[in-house]
C-alpha cells in the first residue's frame, strides 16, 4: 500500500542535492573572506614596483624634507624604489585630489598635514573628503608653531612685542605661507587675543616668508618650528614664544605665549602620511609597520628633531580619529575669527 506522504518527485532529492536557500548573511561572509584573502596575497606580493610619495608643497621645503628621509628609509625597508613628487597648489587641495583619484593599490600615498586634512575643510569646498577619500597609514611627527621676530625688531619675548604693536597700529605686520595656512590663522588668533591692529602679508609658501621677516620686510610670523628651527638657531630670527599648550623640548627654555598672557594661539603642526580610500588594509598595515622602524631609527629621529620637529607615531585608527577631531575643531576656529581662504 502506497504512503500517502511520499511522492516520486520527493524521494528523488536526497538531502546532498537538494537546492540550498539563498542566505545573505553567508554570502556576505564568503565575499569578505574573499576580499581579505585578496589584500593579503597583494600584501604578500607588494611592492612590486617604484612607490611614490606625494608631497603638498613646494620642494626644498619642511614637509618635502621630511617626506624624502622617510622615503629613504622605506625604499632600505621595503626593497622598492621610493621616490618623492611635489603637486604644491591650493594650500595643498590638489596634491589631495590628486591622491584620493588615484588606484588604492598602496603605490602612490600622500605626505599630509595639517592643511591638508584638518585646516582645509574649514576654508574652503573641496573635492576631496579628508576622511572619507583616504586611508589613514600613520603619524609622522609634529612642529609645534613659533612665534619669530626680525632682528630689527627689538621685543625680546611676547609682551614687549604687544607693547610695540600698541604704540604703533597699523605699522606692523605679519608674514604667513599665504591665506588659511597654519601661520596665517595663527596670525590671526594672536591679533584677536592680544587685541593687535597689524597687516596679514601672505606668500607663496614659507620660504619667501621667512626670507622676508629675515630682512625686516615684515616684522614677525608665525611658522613651524620645523620650518623657523635653522634660521632660531643661526640667529637670524629670534624666537619669543611657542604658539602652543606647552613648551618645546627642543627649545625648553622657550615658554609659550599663555605664559606670556595671550591665550588661544594653540597651533601644533602635525604630519602624517595616507593612502587612497580602499587601499587594502594588509597594505595599510604593512605601510604603518614599515614606515614606524624608520621612525624608530635614532639617525633618522635626530635628522627630523634637527630641523624642529618631534616624530610622532602610532596606528591607522589614531591617526583617522585625529583628523576625525582636527576637522571638526578647525572648522569652529575658522568660523569664530572668520577667516578667510585665498
Amino acid at each position: 500500500m502506497p504512503h500517502s506522504r511520499t511522492s516520486p518527485s520527493s524521494m528523488s532529492l536526497t538531502p546532498s542535492t537538494r537546492p540550498m536557500p539563498f542566505r545573505p548573511a553567508l554570502t556576505g561572509l564568503c565575499m569578505a573572506l574573499l576580499a581579505a584573502t585578496c589584500g593579503q596575497a597583494l600584501a604578500q606580493a607588494w611592492p612590486e614596483k617604484t612607490i611614490t610619495i606625494v608631497v603638498p608643497t613646494a620642494a626644498g621645503g619642511a614637509n618635502d624634507a621630511m617626506a624624502r628621509i622617510i622615503g629613504q628609509g622605506l625604499g632600505v625597508r621595503l626593497g622598492k624604489p621610493v621616490i618623492v613628487e611635489n603637486k604644491a597648489g591650493a594650500n595643498g587641495a590638489i596634491a589631495s585630489e590628486y591622491v584620493a583619484r588615484a588606484a588604492p593599490d598602496g603605490y602612490t600615498i600622500m605626505f599630509g598635514y595639517i592643511a591638508t586634512h584638518g585646516i582645509n575643510p574649514a576654508l574652503q569646498k573641496l573635492k576631496y573628503d579628508p576622511v572619507a577619500d583616504f586611508e589613514p597609514i600613520g603619524m609622522v611627527a609634529a612642529s609645534p608653531t613659533v612665534l619669530v621676530v626680525s632682528n630689527s625688531v627689538p621685543a625680546k619675548n611676547v609682551k614687549e612685542l604687544v607693547q610695540l604693536i600698541k604704540a604703533k597700529p597699523g605699522s606692523f605686520s605679519y608674514a604667513s605661507a599665504g591665506n588659511g595656512t597654519a601661520p596665517h590663522i595663527a596670525g590671526e588668533l594672536f591679533k584677536l587675543s592680544a587685541g593687535l591692529d597689524v597687516v596679514s602679508i601672505p606668500y607663496k609658501g614659507s620660504a619667501p616668508a621667512v626670507v622676508d621677516t629675515i630682512a625686516g620686510n615684515t616684522q614677525f610670523m608665525f611658522p613651524s618650528l620645523f620650518t623657523a628651527y635653522p634660521q632660531v638657531k643661526g640667529g637670524k630670527l629670534r624666537a619669543i614664544g611657542i604658539a602652543g599648550e606647552k613648551r618645546s623640548r627642543l627649545l625648553p627654555d622657550l615658554p609659550t605665549l599663555a605664559e606670556q598672557g595671550v591665550a588661544n594661539v594653540n597651533m601644533s603642526q602635525w604630519y602624517a602620511m595616507f593612502a587612497p580610500a580602499k587601499t587594502p588594509k594588509a597594505v595599510i598595515d604593512r605601510l604603518n609597520r614599515e614606515m614606524n622602524s624608520v621612525l624608530a631609527d635614532k639617525a633618522v629621529q635626530k635628522r627630523i628633531e634637527d630641523q624642529g620637529a618631534e616624530v610622532e607615531t602610532g596606528t591607522p585608527e589614531q591617526l583617522k580619529a585625529l583628523v576625525q577631531k582636527e576637522v571638526a575643531h578647525w572648522k569652529s576656529v575658522v568660523a569664530k575669527a572668520q577667516i578667510k581662504a585665498e
